[in-house]
């Protein structure tokens, strides 16, 4: 069970290992661009290509849909950010339950988005946690870690490559074979990662210019964080820290290494953005043809 990119390197990887993958659960298509055309989930493109049999309920609290599954008599049902809370009868449909990937060091930043929450935060340490999971929200058993560090250039996408890659090799080390004792989590030392808010992405340059770069680069590439610079709204697409300093939102310079402003402590220089209705583009390339 899964629906985006996360996802689909354990699908890949338990189809390459050569595993009976008796059927593939994602989420509807949903309706994307300009046309609203309906779109496969990455979960569905890559079962459709390798002949998988995928299945699409609308709900998982269907009576229909619960049966479906159970019916599958499999032996674990392994779950990959499918994207929507598991109830009880699919928990319990599979011999060995349902097996989750979840992309943290739980029990920190259990929830939503904790690839987002873990670079926003500056934490230098992350991985995933194979979990037994269990009627709470990523509260369940431990089963495998895999830890990898979190350098301080990392944006928030490539730290999901590096996690999608150390998820397959999660799964594909329990589906061996191997006897995992489940671990119960310390719910003491839990933290929530909570969804994205889009209020959130915007940059408050009052805070120091580390905060300011763990957010930019924390959401990026998506949802990606904004600001207000010179009166108009655009995407910071990447950034380094700076040792400039000035009044919290100043533009201290523009040029084509970037455009630095100042923060609360020091100053962010920004590499890369994207104005409104524009493609993103390199800040050289957007001082070729626009002013501050």
């Amino acid at each position: 069970m899964g629906t985006p990119d996360f996802a689909v390197e354990a699908l890949k990887r338990i189809y390459e290992d050569g595993h009976n993958i008796s059927l593939v659960i994602t989420q509807p298509d949903k309706q994307r661009g300009r046309g609203m055309a309906f779109t496969p989930s990455p979960v569905k493109a890559y079962a459709l290509e390798k002949g998988l049999r995928v299945y699409q309920p609308q709900s998982l609290k269907d009576e229909e849909a619960q049966s479906i599954i159970k019916a599958e008599n499999a032996d674990y049902i392994v779950v990959a950010a499918y994207g929507k809370i598991l109830p009880k009868a699919v928990l319990e449909a599979a011999k060995g339950g349902c097996v989750n990937i979840h992309a943290s060091l739980l029990p920190r930043h259990r929830g939503a988005a904790p690839i987002n929450r873990a670079v926003m935060e500056g934490d230098t340490v992350g991985g995933v946690t194979l979990m037994q999971m269990a009627e709470g929200l990523d509260t369940g058993d431990m089963l495998l870690v895999k830890e990898t560090p979190i350098s301080d250039t990392m944006t928030a996408g490539e730290y999901h490559d590096c996690l999608a890659q150390l998820g397959a090799d999660a799964i594909s080390e329990f589906l061996a074979g191997d006897v995992f004792v489940p671990v119960p989590q310390n719910d003491a030392f839990a933290t929530y990662a909570a969804k994205i808010e889009k209020s959130e992405a915007e940059v408050d340059f009052g805070q120091d210019n580390t905060a300011v770069y763990n957010k930019i680069r924390g959401l990026s590439p998506y949802p990606c964080a904004f600001a207000f610079i010179g009166g108009k709204r655009y995407k910071l697409i990447s950034a380094e820290k700076g040792e400039g300093s000035g009044t919290a939102g100043t533009v201290l310079s523009a040029k084509s290494e970037g455009i630095e402003i100042a923060c609360g402590k020091g100053s962010v220089v920004i590499t890369a953005l994207q104005p409104e209705g524009k493609r993103a583009m390199t800040v050289a390339q957007f001082l070729a043809g626009n002013k501050l």
